[in-house]
């Protein structure tokens, strides 16, 4: 398969992943044969690339980081539980928090098992979906992404499930933001995004009042947005005064919301989203967390072409997980000519960089 721009797709091409919706419903079948107009419609409900079938990438494997099954599970209880929230209001949240932990728990610790089992550097580009509430999928990115940090941070498993509610649970205020500032589609006005930033303290505010959460749940909705800079909010913490954790889902909050399809903006690509924090890093973002996720995730997932520096052009056809910037290769062109298709393993081809990723065929 091969990872494309959905803008690039010529009609009689097929679909080589499904495509779903967030509740786990079926969007487009694999197999599917475009046209201009299925095309169109991918393209105005912010579907920007997906995977083709393509005979000199038949068979790249992509796979999954959660199974259908748990994706489904972990969207359902964090929709039930947001709107639970969003109903009972501040003062009346106690019962509904408690009936959502142990669920919530059980889910976390489903998803680091997967996270642990999958053989690959972790690629949510792989998961293409149609999401009807950027907020479920986001969060539960936020979650999958933050546990693999903490994992190559060598947190414990009493850490990581703290890490894991606390990033599942990370934009839990937003649900007290009028939806038509969480969902506007156009830049922010001053007094907007005020409102925007309280969020946090929304946050904090549900969950520090419920017995089930520790404080540091808490302060991971509350700090998620601080920097060591002090640029953040909603207090302009200063480096070791934001948590730990904070700081790890302030990173994977940052590369989510880059990397992901909006209706209003082209979600970057992974080496540009990981280039991004690697731009703030130090003042913004402690280096160590950066790191640490550069570790943990597929900057070139498979399928995805790609150019190297010595003009050889390819396909990336698996990960190396411990060296994630440096894939293995399928060359399929050298200097603009077709060649035999061959492998080059970029973990021990240290001469040669990725120079240049192409989402068109």
């Amino acid at each position: 398969m091969r990872l494309v721009a959905t803008a690039s797709i010529q009609p009689g091409e097929v679909l080589g992943q499904t495509i779903y919706r967030d509740n786990g419903t079926i969007l487009l079948h694999s197999g599917v044969q475009f046209t201009a107009r299925l095309v169109k419609r991918l393209l105005e409900q912010g579907i920007t690339y997906v995977y083709i079938e393509d005979e000199a990438t038949k068979d790249i494997v992509v796979q999954s980081v959660l199974s259908d099954r748990l994706r489904q599970d972990a969207t359902s209880s964090m929709r039930s539980l947001f709107a639970d929230v969003q109903k009972n209001k501040l003062n009346k949240n106690s019962f509904v928090l408690d009936e959502g932990e142990k669920n919530l728990t059980e889910i976390i610790h489903r998803i680091a098992e997967e996270i642990s089992s999958h053989d690959e550097s972790i690629s949510l580009l792989t998961d293409i979906y149609l999401t009807d509430d950027y907020i479920f999928q986001h969060s539960l990115n936020v979650t999958i992404y933050a546990l693999a940090i903490g994992a190559t941070l060598n947190l414990n498993a009493q850490e990581l499930a703290e890490l894991g509610k606390g990033a599942i649970l990370h934009d839990i205020g937003k649900v007290f933001i009028d939806p038509e500032i969480l969902q506007k589609p156009d830049k922010l006005t001053d007094e907007e995004y005020e409102i925007m930033k309280s969020h946090t303290t929304f946050g904090y505010d549900v969950l520090r009042k419920n017995h089930n959460y520790s404080s540091v749940v808490a302060h991971c909705a509350y700090q998620h947005h601080e920097r060591l800079d002090g640029t953040g909010y909603p207090r302009g913490l200063k480096g070791s005064d934001i948590h730990l954790f904070a700081q790890i889902i302030g990173v994977a909050d940052v590369f989510d919301a880059v990397t992901s399809n909006r209706v209003y903006r082209k979600a970057m690509l992974p080496h540009e989203g990981v280039e991004l924090l690697y731009s703030s890093a130090v003042e913004q973002f402690d280096i160590r967390v950066v790191e640490a996720f550069k570790s943990s995730v597929a900057v070139y997932p498979n399928g995805i072409s790609v150019e190297l520096s010595d003009n050889r052009q390819g396909v990336v056809m698996k990960q190396n997980k411990t060296i994630c910037d440096r894939p293995i290769i399928r060359i399929l062109k050298e200097n603009d000519k077709d060649v035999e298709p061959y492998t080059v393993d970029l973990s021990k081809s240290l001469n040669v960089t990725i120079t240049k990723c192409n989402l068109v065929k």
